[in-house]
């Protein structure tokens, strides 16, 4: 305790003589956790999204204008809900026609141009979420296309793995530039606490030579180091809490709602310490490698 003590002591000393580069050093950590923090968010809500969006996928049977009854009561006997269908809707071609002009009011003089109802009758089937839906979706989907009455068969699968694999391309450039970032941050952590060593090297060979403990010598250079980090992290959390005030009300709740999403939140409170104690080992990092190579 009292090397930890000591260390602490020493390092809160060393910050406030050469704040100057301990400034430095706490920015570029601070940069590089904004950095990777801003990407973590981004990839939890478009997580969250892609979720959503799953549960909510629909399967889009459209009908054929001559369908006769029977056949449309045949498909809707084999759509009866199950371990793979929730529900099933039908909605008629008039409808269809009033809900387009509902949800694409600028389009609506044009529909009516072109003479009649374009739009054909469909069968909308809620599907229940969970891991095997997309092969039983499948299935499902090319039973539909070969029965009588059915003009086409459209599933959303495709454009949720667009999204799942936008999703991981954007974790992946968001983890390398953070990693590339975090490096720069410990080489210049190490360069400041070189520096302060150099600072000191009398003092650190005078202890030396009395045979002081390794935990005095260097102690105090490594805990300066995961102070630099540590304060880095909180300064970068804390300039994304605050983008993330102002931007909420006038960016992402109206585009939560364009993408119907719940909402879409701040960097969970897990996160949040994972980043400092991250920033806290950066710190760390640099300043082992600074104090072992004096």
């Amino acid at each position: 305790m009292r090397a930890w003590r000591y260390s602490l002591e020493e390092a809160f000393t060393s910050l406030w003589r050469g704040w100057r580069a301990g400034l430095l050093s706490m920015l570029t950590i601070a940069l590089a956790l904004f950095v990777l923090g801003g990407f973590l968010a981004v990839t939890a809500n478009l997580e969250r999204l892609g979720a959503e969006w799953s549960n909510s996928a629909e399967l889009s049977i459209y009908l054929k204008d001559d369908i006769s009854a029977e056949e449309r009561r045949v498909l809707e006997t084999a759509l009866t809900p199950g371990e793979l269908i929730a529900s099933h809707e039908y909605v008629s071609k008039t409808a269809a026609l009033a809900r387009f002009k509902q949800t694409f009011g600028d389009l609506a003089a044009a529909v009516d141009s072109v003479g009649g109802n374009p739009l054909p009758a469909s069968l909308e089937v809620k599907l229940r979420p969970g891991p095997g839906v997309s092969s039983g979706v499948d299935g499902l989907a090319t039973q539909m296309r070969l029965m009588p009455g059915v003009a086409d068969v459209r599933y959303d699968r495709q454009w949720l793995t667009r999204v799942v694999s936008a999703i991981n391309i954007i974790r992946g450039v968001g983890l390398f530039l953070g990693l590339v970032l975090t490096v720069a941050a410990s080489l210049t952590v190490a360069n400041v606490v070189r520096l302060a060593l150099f600072a000191r090297r009398d003092e650190l060979e005078i202890m030396d030579l009395v045979g002081a403990p390794h935990a005095y010598v260097r102690g105090p250079f490594i805990m300066e180091g995961v102070l630099q980090g540590g304060l880095g992290a909180i300064v970068a959390l804390a300039a994304l809490g605050i983008a993330f005030l102002a931007m909420r009300a006038r960016y992402f709740v109206p585009l939560a709602s364009a993408l119907n999403l719940s909402s879409i939140s701040f960097l969970p409170i897990e996160l949040c310490l994972a980043l400092i104690v991250g920033g806290m080992a950066v710190g760390c990092l640099g300043g082992v490698v600074a104090a072992w190579n004096r």
